[in-house]
């Protein structure tokens, strides 16, 4: 990919040392390693997320507390507007359980990706506080959300963009360009467009409010 990959890490976390953070820093520097750049934000449920339209992969993670995914990431997605902001954003998700894993998967996941339908889904995995230390699980995890995102995006090789929108593109700040040709192309993606004209471009922003 010829321009730089962009994701951030939306987290909720009760403690600033524990092992949620550990778990962030540990996947945001491999990420970094791997040449994406990468932001992280602390959830507060009623915070504006606007923000996220701008990063190719949205990273979900929290603890788990008294068998309830942490409050303020739960929230940021039922009543905050959080849910909206990743619509057709490629997610992963990882949650902090100190419960097997198998059981995890069945019981705190679905917390989550019941408010996520539609998105796809890259990569999820339930790390033990314990396995933090280990790199492999965490590289395991990195490589396997950049795999998906690459697969995905394979699909868009045969997308055509006529000369009337990529005028259009080329109209915005150069900054907004990135992040309006992914937000097209998913529009296009899912509704099923080959061809990119003027006319989608134009459908595909007023869709996201832009």
């Amino acid at each position: 990919m010829s321009e730089t990959l962009k994701a951030v890490i939306l987290y909720d976390s009760m403690s600033k040392s524990g092992s949620t953070e550990a778990a962030i820093n540990a996947i945001g520097m491999k990420l970094a390693e791997e040449g994406v750049y990468v932001e992280k934000a602390r959830c507060k449920a009623n915070a504006d997320y606007s923000f996220v339209r701008d990063f190719d992969i949205v990273l979900l993670g929290a603890p788990v507390y008294y068998f309830v995914v942490a409050s303020q990431l739960l929230g940021a997605l039922v009543s905050g507007n959080l849910r909206k902001n990743l619509k057709r954003k490629k997610l992963a998700l990882f949650l902090i359980c100190g419960s097997p894993e198998a059981m995890a998967t069945v019981l705190y996941l679905p917390q989550l990706k019941l408010n996520l339908v539609g998105n796809r889904i890259l990569a999820e995995k339930v790390f033990s506080p314990a396995s933090l230390s280990d790199e492999d699980a965490i590289e395991d995890y990195v490589f396997d959300i950049l795999d998906e995102y690459r697969k995905a995006m394979k699909s868009r090789i045969k997308m055509q963009w006529s000369e009337d929108a990529i005028e259009l593109l080329q109209t915005l700040p150069p900054f907004m360009h990135s992040g309006i040709r992914g937000l097209v192309e998913d529009y296009a993606e899912e509704f099923g467009y080959k061809t990119i004209t003027r006319d989608v471009v134009e459908r595909a922003r007023l869709d996201q409010g832009k």
